[in-house]
């Protein structure tokens, strides 16, 4: 076994197909997308250089501001709503020892949907205009004056879709976030309690500090998985009303399919890519000197 891996070619029989999937499925498409990018082309005919003049448009492309706004908007749930559900959600858990496994499994069964399942699931079920929970509820308790179409709503269509959003991925975050805490020795806990520290003292002092690891871990996903979100948006209200919901994702979708600007199309996605390592990098970065602290 060790002669074997001495030898260099034993290395490259692993290396080489890894590198030919990751050549045809990633470099291929993202070289493609920065040639498209400098160019006029309508997905059909021969592309033309047309130079800078894609992200001269871009510049001054309102509805790209707004769906780089939108994204900054998951982001920002992500990381000021969701994060401190799932780690509070998390320690809750961890402290209880009858029906443990029964909030386990219903905090992650969301996870286990696709996510347009989920999206169909949020638009029918709960913020349908006539037969949704949260209309139905509202009629109810005699907030008639509250009920309204969720998703058609110019205040309110973004915040259901990140509600929904929310819903769908936290619970896989919580199982993260319980197998660091699960990790944490008993004795310290119970060395803490000894010393008179409640819940919330061992929650802060103790818990928190010691999953810092994967607290930066959650943070990396969340930023990254709110940069590339694209179908939740896409089935409950296709960018909609008027595109105040649009993601880059999704006004990238409907400028190279429906408008057939696929060079504009692909010089959207090369700033999708540019922001994203820029963000992605910048978060890293902060999580790190946190993890220091």
């Amino acid at each position: 076994m060790n002669r074997t891996f001495r030898n260099p070619a034993a290395f490259l029989v692993f290396i080489i197909p890894t590198l030919l999937l990751y050549s045809v499925f990633y470099l291929y498409p993202l070289s493609s997308t920065v040639m498209y990018a400098f160019s006029e082309w309508d997905g059909l005919s021969a592309p033309v250089f047309n130079g800078l003049d894609n992200f001269k448009r871009a510049l001054v492309d309102e509805q790209l501001y707004r769906s780089l706004l939108n994204n900054l908007a998951f982001t920002g749930f992500a990381l000021l709503v969701q994060l401190p559900t799932i780690l509070a959600s998390a320690i809750l858990i961890s402290e209880v020892r009858r029906f443990s496994g029964f909030y386990k499994t219903t905090f992650f069964m969301p996870a286990i949907l696709s996510t347009p399942v989920v999206a169909v699931l949020w638009s029918f079920v709960v913020f349908h205009p006539e037969i949704g929970l949260l209309n139905l509820i509202l009629r109810g308790i005699g907030f008639d004056h509250r009920v309204k179409a969720w998703l058609a709503d110019d205040h309110t269509a973004l915040l259901s879709i990140l509600v929904a959003n929310a819903w769908a991925n936290v619970g896989f975050y919580i199982v993260l976030a319980l197998a660091a805490i699960y990790g944490i020795s008993k004795e310290i806990q119970e060395a803490a309690q000894v010393d008179g520290a409640n819940f919330f003292q061992r929650a802060i002092h103790i818990t928190l500090p010691m999953i810092k690891p994967i607290i930066s871990v959650i943070v990396l996903l969340k930023v990254a998985g709110s940069l590339k979100t694209l179908d939740i948006v896409m089935v409950m209200t296709g960018g909609g009303p008027a595109g105040l919901t649009d993601v880059m994702a999704t006004y990238m979708y409907r400028v190279g399919f429906q408008y057939l600007e696929s060079g504009y199309a692909n010089t959207i996605a090369f700033i999708m890519v540019i922001f994203t390592v820029i963000l992605t990098g910048i978060t890293s970065f902060i999580t790190k000197k946190l993890e220091e602290v």
